[in-house]
This record gives structure tokens, sequence and C-alpha cells, in this order.
């Protein structure tokens, strides 16, 4: 999907709003087997870029509600969740996509 149309889709929020959200346990690539690779391929790669040269990245996700997009720094990836500044957490199964 092109970056343009991503963000007419997704509503910006900011770091500290995450911590208020729900997300489902369903993962937002259901069964696409390539889509969920290339998410964690992406993922450290962000890391990567935040612990190297505190760059932000746009991370695109969904909670129980919406889809939203939020710009800033990966500071950890577990297996379930990425790490963002000031211990904020998204579960991976609900990120779209990282730019």
């Amino acid at each position: 999907m092109k970056k343009e149309l991503m963000d007419a889709i997704f509503e910006i929020v900011s770091k500290e709003e995450i911590e208020t959200l729900n997300f489902p346990e369903k993962d937002v690539l259901e069964e696409d087997v390539l889509a969920i690779k290339r998410r964690i391929e992406d993922l450290n790669r962000a890391l990567a870029l935040g612990n190297l040269e505190h760059g932000k990245i746009k991370i695109y996700f969904e909670d129980n509600v919406s889809k939203k997009v939020v710009e800033t720094t990966i500071w950890g990836v577990t297996d379930e969740r990425i790490i963002l500044k000031q211990g904020v957490v998204i579960p991976i199964h609900r990120i779209h996509m990282t730019i």
C-alpha cells in the first residue's frame, strides 16, 4: 500500500496515547506468512536504526477501534511486542507495517 494512502487511512496518535489503547488478540495480517515475516524484518531494522541513529519511524497499527499511526523510535523488540520510550508497548500482531 502506498504511503500516501496509508497516511489517509490511519489516524495520527501520540506515543503517550498508546498506553490507553486496547489491543485484540487477532493478528492484523491474518495468515499472510510473507507479510508477517516482512513485518519482523522491518521491526528489527527499525530497532537498529533507533539504537544507532535515534531515528524515528512511522508505525502503522490497529487497536480495537481503528487504524492508527505513530512516529517514534523503537527501543526494543521481543517475541510479542515492540518497546517504545517510557516502556510504552505495542503488540507485534497488531502492527500493519513500519516506514
